[in-house]
């Protein structure tokens, strides 16, 4: 991770980027879907964007889910025809614009009816840092000391410890004797993973939008992600980017605040489209895969960072697992964030105080396969409230004879 020298601000028509830089960078191979507001069905619609075509096919699935449910989705998309909605880019210049224009269409996140999950702690890193967080009691000045003295007890390189094995057990004990024992070492290396919920469904947000952390919030950042798609059967079926926005100084008064810390208007991102899995990428490219993350801010900040899939502490099938099976269903499918290496420490500010959010943040996640997520920072209780529901989208489907 690395903070480099002041940049220009973020001002500016194109903070959201370019179709180029938000598509996969073999985009031309990849099967694309997503979700569009239609403002001529006054509603969203599933799209399919091919040859940087957005291809409306509402006609044959009214949700991204009942996609995602098919037997397969790839081969299904791959054969899929419909109206031409317009170019990708003019969608997205329209999304992000400051003053959209609500007669043409715009994206959206690119799931609707499924459950919105995540996972915690699965990367070392972040184990630690959440250890931190827990002891500081959400006070960023005091949890430089406390990271000093904790990686000289325990270490950084918990790497190569499989959770739930006799290692990690030995390991708990020793933690246990010593009194530094944590809730978080416990998902960390535990047998149980920490999968929770993020928020609720049709709740996300997508691409060239903003995103909310809470006005008192003085400790955030953003949490940079690879999201599966799972269906009902617990099959995984595509992947796209997320943002797990996290308030680590309200997670760090006490771990029960958690809903409180994830669970806000706007703080879900996920996007900009789902890439289905194919011969050409699937899981495997999944666990190699690396999340880069960049954050410029209008006070002339720029932060990066790199999160490396293969470091993970949990394998992604065996979260999926944890998820979803005969212990819990989800008939509608979900999606889940699999965690992140970020964990930033570097001063924005004041020595010592390390990296927070301010208004007006940029924050770019980044993968070659899936595309990018840009996303501007926002007080939530200032960002666009949601108010598209179940209801409202059943309701509207019905009206469109989609139903």
């Amino acid at each position: 991770m690395t903070v480099l020298q002041p940049a220009a601000p973020t001002a500016g028509a194109d903070w959201f980027g370019t179709a180029a830089e938000a598509l996969p960078h073999d985009a031309d191979h990849g099967l694309l879907i997503g979700r569009i507001w239609d403002p001529s069905v006054d509603g969203p619609t599933p799209v399919v964007v091919r040859d940087g075509d957005v291809i409306d096919v509402s006609h044959r699935f009214p949700t991204v889910r009942d996609i995602c449910e098919l037997s397969d989705p790839a081969d299904a998309v791959a054969q899929l025809d419909g109206p031409r909605v317009g170019d990708f880019g003019e969608l997205l210049a329209n999304t992000g614009a400051a003053t959209r224009d609500v007669a043409r269409p715009w994206l959206l996140a690119p799931v609707d009816l499924q459950a919105l999950k995540a996972a915690g702690v699965t990367f070392p890193v972040s184990l630690i840092e959440r250890v931190i967080e827990e002891r500081a009691r959400g006070d960023l000045a005091l949890a430089a000391d406390i990271r000093g003295r904790m990686l000289a007890d325990i270490g950084a390189d918990l790497h190569s410890l499989a959770p739930g094995s006799v290692e990690a057990e030995r390991l708990k004990a020793l933690l246990v004797a010593e009194g530094i024992w944590s809730q978080y070492l416990e998902v960390g290396i535990g047998p149980d993973a920490e999968i929770f919920t993020k928020g609720q469904v049709l709740s996300a947000v997508g691409t060239a939008v903003p995103v909310g952390v809470l006005a008192a919030s003085s400790w955030n950042n953003p949490e940079p992600e690879v999201a599966l798609i799972v269906s009902s059967t617990g099959r995984i079926v595509g992947a796209t980017l997320g943002n797990d926005v996290n308030l680590r100084d309200v997670e760090g008064r006490s771990a029960l605040l958690l809903p409180r810390a994830k669970d806000n208007n706007a703080s879900c991102a996920l996007g900009p489209l789902i890439r289905l899995f194919d011969k050409r990428f699937g899981l495997d490219q999944v666990r190699t895969a690396e999340v880069r993350l960049q954050v410029r801010g209008v006070d002339g900040f720029q932060l990066e960072a790199v999160s490396e899939m293969r470091r993970m502490s949990r394998d992604p099938e065996g979260l999926v697992r944890q998820l979803i099976g005969p212990h819990h269903h989800y008939p509608d499918g979900a999606v889940l964030m699999l965690g992140t290496m970020f964990a930033p420490i570097q001063d924005r500010d004041r020595p010592g105080e390390g990296f927070t959010h301010k208004v007006d943040d940029v924050v770019r996640i980044s993968c070659p396969a899936l595309g990018t997520l840009v996303n501007r920072v926002r007080h939530a209780e200032e960002c666009e409230p949601w108010r598209f529901g179940v209801r409202d989208l059943m309701g509207n489907l019905g009206r469109r004879g989609l139903l």
